[in-house]
């Protein structure tokens, strides 16, 4: 005779973690939108353009991390053609050319964090379709786990017989 028991504690537990797991991956996709979207409507608000000579994206409006890093580096190539190739370290302190410097360093600084925003948000979205295609995984697995059979010892009697 056999006995059937289904592994019920385990697929409960891996169905709630896959829901929860699921939850968490579409929390963090939303977060990750949310901050591209409002790093990118911040950037288009200033309405800066990349400057024509600009080693791509020349013209582009700045509201993406690929025009923002186009637009530091030209930031950079104009700010040292000003400043005779020297940085603001390299200036004298009471060179004028040093605030023309600092300007396009503060400038620079600004765009490569919103360039590190966009990294980041790409990142947290990424990994939100990982944790949430396993959360489904899980799920799955936890829904998909069979009943196990297993043997149960028969009894047996036995007669003794005596010889007379």
């Amino acid at each position: 005779m056999t006995t059937t028991r289904t592994a019920g504690g385990t697929s409960r537990l891996a169905r709630t973690v896959g829901i929860l797991a699921i939850v968490a991956g579409l929390v963090m996709i939303g977060a990750g939108a949310a901050t591209w979207a409002t790093v990118s409507s911040q950037l288009s608000a200033q309405e800066i353009t990349v400057s024509e000579d600009a080693a791509f994206l020349a013209g582009d409006t700045v509201d993406g991390p690929f025009s923002a890093y186009a637009q530091a580096q030209v930031i950079d190539k104009h700010a040292l053609e000003a400043t005779g190739g020297q940085t603001y370290a390299q200036l004298e302190q009471d060179d004028p050319l040093r605030d023309t410097a600092m300007n396009a360093s503060f400038l620079r600084a600004s765009l490569f964090t919103s360039v590190v925003a966009y990294g980041v948000s790409a990142l947290v979205m990424g990994l939100g379709v990982l944790v949430g295609l396993m959360g489904a995984s899980l799920r799955s697995l936890g829904a998909a786990t069979p009943a196990v059979a297993t043997p149960r010892p028969a009894t047996t009697r036995t007669h003794l017989t005596t010889a007379a």
